[in-house]
Order: structure tokens, then C-alpha cells, then sequence
């Protein structure tokens, strides 16, 4: 049997930097990398059931487009394989309801909010004026299931149809009603950011929640602005999800709250900002990169 060390499913092309960049540092590593894509999942599988093909470690980033890969990723587990971000943890992770409250019960701040059942299960709510009054307006509308790129989120909701009707767009899925939070300024720049958990370790960076632009965060701001609780606020979360890697979005409100706003993101976008100019800048993709590379081999260690 061929063992590679880490096993890597992509489809979306704009991952292709990413993958380029991980290859080159986990190869001078001393670390071996085997890519699957729509192009091989037929023949990684075949491999894989006649065991002539294994992987140390796995971390899918395609599975929530295909099914496939999904079923791939579960024969690989098990060959006890070690998964990155096990499927049954993400699946547990995304859930913002299941969320919210474990984020109040681990001490992790997060907006007042509202959640409501799937419209299939109960189909009229008893959502009354003086509960969106106390949501303030505008208010944001999140269902609790649908991840990545804003999907289904609306952001300046004013009324009770708007509830109403976003139930009905997606039937089969539990909605959360947050109120608006306001981040303080800090030098120009508003108090927003993202946080990935990587491997181990937290990089927090600057992240515009109107432009989507990213830049990074340093030592010096850290101290300067009073930051180092997004480090602890992310770790925390980390224990809570048991993922290996994710990102969340924190915000520092004017009376210096410290609040989770969207809580775990696990399909973490990795487009880099050399190329796309709301990509993630190259340090942290290359940092992230290096973590994973440090784990594995402190983990093969133990094998």
C-alpha cells in the first residue's frame, strides 16, 4: 500500500493558490501530498477499497458540494486515518443554534437573539412586536444551517413579514434573529474581526464586514488596542467545537465587549489576497499552512 501523508479534497477553483502554496510547504517539510478532485475520486476510491492507497491524515474541502467526496472521506476514516474537522463535529459546529447556546454556556459573549423553529416542523411562530423591539431595528435574520459567503443572510431586516418570509426559503431550516452590533473605531478602521483557529493556534486578523477586505493584525495593534482576548475568545470556541480549523468572526463594541458574531465558519476561505483583493493576505495563508505542517509531523511522531 502507497501511504501519502496528507490526503487533500478541493473542487473549487479558486482554491488553486491555496493548494499550490500548501504543497510547496508541506513538501519542504518533508511531508508527501496526494490531491483529489473530480478528475481522481473515482480511481482514489477504488484504490482506497483495495487498499492500495492510504493517507495518515485527511482534510476534505469538497464535501459539502459533493456527496461523493463525503462517502470517500468516510471510507478513509475508516482505515483510522486521523480527519481534520471530523464531518460529525462540523455538522455540530455550523449549527448557529446549537451554537448560541453553547457559546453562552463556555462564557463567550454573542448578540441578543432570537431563535425559531423550521417552518416544516412548526408552521406558525408566536413572534410578538415587543420581542423585535427588543432585537432593535435593523435586525439580522441568519438561518442556522446554511454556511459560507453570507447565503440566506439578511442584514437590515425592519419587520415581521421579513421573518415570515425568509421561513419560506428555506422550509427545513431553524432561523436565528440576532440584533445589530455596532463595532467601535480604532485608528479609522472598524473593531471587526476574523479569527481562524488553525491547528493549534489563533491568528486573528482585521476583517471589514462592509468591504470584506482583510488586512493583517499586528503584535503591536494587539497590545495597543487592548486585543489579546480575541486569542482566548477563539481558543475557547476551539474547545467547544473540537475542530481542528475554522474561522469565527469577533467584534469589539465601544464598551469594549468582546462579541461572536458569526460563530464558525469551517470551510474557510483561502483565496489569497496577492490574487484576489478581498482574499486573505499571503502571511496568514502561508502561517496556517505551517501549523498544519508542524502538526502532522509532531503527530507522526506519535504513530
Amino acid at each position: 500500500m502507497e501511504i501519502f501523508d496528507l490526503g487533500l479534497a478541493f473542487v473549487w477553483e479558486y482554491d488553486d493558490g491555496f493548494i499550490e502554496m500548501l504543497e510547496q510547504v508541506l513538501h519542504r517539510a518533508g511531508l508527501t501530498t496526494y490531491i483529489i478532485g473530480y478528475h481522481n475520486l473515482e480511481e482514489t476510491g477504488e484504490l482506497i477499497a483495495h487498499k492500495k492507497l492510504g493517507f495518515n491524515f485527511y482534510l476534505d474541502r469538497a464535501w459539502d458540494v459533493e456527496e461523493s467526496f463525503e462517502e470517500l472521506g468516510k471510507s478513509v476514516q475508516r482505515r483510522k486515518t486521523i480527519i481534520f474537522n471530523p464531518y460529525k463535529r462540523v455538522l455540530h459546529a455550523i449549527d448557529k443554534a446549537s451554537m448560541h447556546l453553547e457559546f453562552l454556556t463556555a462564557g463567550v459573549d454573542v448578540p441578543y437573539s432570537i431563535i425559531i423553529p423550521p417552518r416544516k416542523e412548526v408552521e406558525h411562530i408566536k413572534l410578538s412586536v415587543e420581542d423585535l423591539a427588543i432585537l432593535g431595528r435593523p435586525f439580522i435574520i441568519k438561518p442556522c444551517n446554511t454556511t459560507g459567503g453570507g447565503i440566506g443572510v439578511v442584514t437590515g431586516a425592519e419587520t415581521l413579514s421579513e421573518v415570515l418570509h425568509e421561513r419560506l426559503s428555506n422550509m427545513g431550516d431553524k432561523y436565528i434573529l440576532q440584533e445589530k452590533v455596532i463595532p467601535a473605531v480604532y485608528d479609522g478602521r472598524r473593531a471587526w474581526f476574523r479569527s481562524f483557529w488553525a491547528f493549534g493556534k489563533t491568528i486573528p486578523v482585521w476583517w471589514d464586514d462592509q468591504t470584506h477586505i482583510y488586512n493583517l493584525l499586528t503584535m503591536d495593534e494587539v497590545s495597543r488596542f487592548g486585543l489579546k482576548k480575541l486569542f482566548n475568545i477563539t481558543r475557547t470556541i476551539a474547545h467547544v467545537t473540537g475542530l481542528d480549523f475554522f474561522s469565527t468572526e469577533l467584534v469589539v463594541t465601544e464598551n469594549r465587549k468582546f462579541i461572536a458574531i458569526d460563530y464558525v465558519n469551517d470551510m474557510c476561505d483561502m483565496r489569497l489576497k496577492s490574487i484576489h483583493f478581498d482574499g486573505v493576505p499571503d502571511e496568514v495563508v502561508k502561517q496556517i499552512i505551517i501549523n498544519l505542517s508542524k502538526m502532522m509531523i509532531k503527530m507522526k511522531k506519535n504513530m
